[in-house]
């Protein structure tokens, strides 16, 4: 572990709300201060560091007196609004102290799935990591609505890790690491390392814990762990407090050991960080064009059409015959003009309706085998 964590240049570390703030919802400013003194260490040693940083919506509690996380999407958004300068703020003055400016970037699900941007999310956060700045990155809890959200930050830290291309993904908890159980159970004993799915067979993962400001829970993290080790990332997973022993390479924890190879970035985000709008049912020759031959899908192989979506939105490619989504794209189309396409050839739609209608109905590089 010690090689893998020191040998890393690009470093990115999420840490959760439960980490950061009181059961009140106030900021805990102890523990801002470690975590802030461990990373501004690592980035004084000439190592990046990006920064995924959960806690706006708890922050946000206490100053709206807010007796405990709400559940309606409107009351959260305002309290990440209050919570989000306030977080930064902390972040802002202890980085200072390193020497360090730090930069906030919030991003939705379109920022990091439509293609335009996707290319602007990379170039701002490569370029602020070329300034010397620390990039810290949340949800865009003010404005992300539930069809359009990452999820969780455990999520969000593992795609912005692909986004980034780093070298390590680091997600810091109130748990030191992965159990065969839950930790209070004097039976159940750490992992200290994840090799792939089949040294997880048996073991009972956790949701979010009893402190109230959090989303997550153990199962998030090892999802996260999956996307990021699936795009050739390794993924140290403990808790807060033992930040600076697991970058330091210590053997706490539990390492997560990244796939060989890794995926076009842009359809690694594809995959996993969008929700389908509508679905797109295929016959057999699209299934086969399409899965066999990576080809785009064009008007004549689709039998059905559901849901309501705009040209640019994710869909699902679904195999009529099973049933079972086989691909998902970016759609060329609005959900209204569909209908009238299907099973029609791109030169017949071209001739009848002019060349616009040429086009494919989701192109191959926009388009992601499930």
């Amino acid at each position: 572990m010690r090689e893998l964590v020191t040998g890393a240049r690009r470093i990115v570390v999420k840490v959760g709300s439960s980490s950061l703030t009181t059961t009140a919802g106030g900021i805990d400013e102890q523990r801002v201060g470690t975590l802030v003194d461990t990373l501004g260490r690592l980035a004084g040693e000439g190592r990046e560091v990006v920064l995924v940083s959960s806690g706006a919506i708890a922050a946000g509690l206490a100053p709206l007196r807010l007796p405990r996380r709400p559940r309606d999407l409107a009351t959260q958004q305002a309290a990440a609004a209050v919570g989000q300068g306030l977080l930064m703020g902390r972040y802002t003055a202890g980085f200072a102290r390193h020497g360090l400016t730090v930069a906030q970037v919030l991003l939705t699900v379109d920022d990091v799935t439509r293609r335009v941007h996707y290319r602007n999310a990379y170039q701002t956060l490569r370029k602020l990591l070329d300034l010397g700045a620390l990039p810290i990155v949340n949800e865009n809890d003010t404005v992300a609505t539930q069809e359009i959200r990452f999820g969780d930050n455990d999520r969000l830290a593992a795609l912005v890790a692909a986004l980034v291309d780093a070298d390590l993904l680091v997600l810091l908890s109130d748990v030191d690491a992965l159990y065969t159980g839950s930790p209070s159970d004097p039976a159940s004993r750490r992992i200290p390392l994840v090799r792939d799915d089949s040294d997880l067979a048996g073991v009972t993962i956790g949701t979010a814990g009893k402190s109230g400001v959090g989303t997550g829970g153990m199962v998030t993290k090892v999802e996260a762990a999956r996307i990021a080790t699936g795009f050739g990332i390794p993924v140290v997973l403990t808790a807060a407090p033992l930040a600076a022993p697991a970058l330091a390479g210590d053997e706490v924890g539990t390492l997560f050991e990244a796939a060989a190879s890794r995926p076009a970035a842009r359809l690694f985000w594809l995959a996993h960080a969008t929700a389908p709008r509508g679905r797109l049912h295929l016959d057999q020759g699209a299934v086969a064009a399409v899965v066999a031959r990576r080809m785009s899908l064009l008007p004549a192989g689709i039998t059905a059409v559901d849901g309501s979506f705009a040209a640019g939105d994710p869909v699902d490619l679904v195999d009529a015959g099973s049933g079972t989504p086989v691909a998902r794209g970016l759609v060329n189309y609005d959900a209204v003009e569909l209908p009238a396409l299907l099973g029609r050839s791109t030169p017949e739609l071209a001739a009848e309706l002019g060349p616009g209608y040429e086009r494919e109905v989701v192109h191959r590089d926009d388009l992601v085998l499930l």
